[in-house]
């Protein structure tokens, strides 16, 4: 929502797109049918996952024989972290990484099924999140529930290129400032 927030043009086409989806489908209700055609929306998702991962550090790896990764000689039983933080920003992977860019992602193949490594936000291979389906069904539902249901401002004389996006770290990253919002309801336009 704090991506959301600080480029409203996006938000405005999220919101354009669950409401146009609900409306089609003659619903006032985010289900899983509506999900799959909101493009736009996980392009949304996978795009504040790649700048903010859950977990910016992966759990922890450990070498099981001594191997070689690129120029690197690593031995038996070293301990390896994956920062899926950096790699989401890594400027040689993505074109102006630092920048929010949904759009990125359309007609893309990358997703965070772990099989593309420049995004991982859930970890790779057999040690993949295993919530990783249920996690994602609860953003997508919520988040286009938000955004169907109410209008989002910031509060008066906030602008949204003044909106912090820096985190603290720990076992999760979270925002360092908590995000203050103003939702108004959304009534859909009656047609005659």
């Amino acid at each position: 929502m704090c991506e959301l927030l600080k480029n409203p043009k996006i938000m405005e086409k999220a919101q354009e797109e669950v409401r146009r989806v609900l409306k089609f489908q003659d619903k006032g209700v985010v289900d899983e049918t509506s999900l799959k055609e909101l493009k736009y929306l996980k392009g949304v998702i996978k795009e504040t996952l790649r700048l903010h991962p859950p977990l910016p550090l992966l759990l922890p790896r450990e070498s099981m024989k001594q191997c070689k990764i690129q120029d690197y000689k690593v031995p038996t039983r070293t301990r390896i972290v994956v920062n899926a933080c950096v790699i989401g920003r890594d400027p040689k992977r993505w074109i102006e990484p630092e920048r929010f860019s949904p759009e990125r992602f359309e007609g893309s193949i990358v997703d965070y099924n772990g099989t593309h490594f420049e995004l991982i936000p859930f970890g790779a291979g057999r040690r993949i999140c295993p919530g990783i389906g249920l996690g994602l069904a609860n953003v997508e539902l919520t988040l286009a529930t938000l955004l169907y249901h109410f209008d989002w401002k910031l509060p008066d004389g906030f602008q949204p290129q003044n909106l912090s996006m820096d985190e603290t770290f720990g076992v999760v990253a979270r925002r360092k400032q908590e995000l203050l919002v103003i939702p108004s309801a959304y009534r859909q336009p009656r047609v005659n």
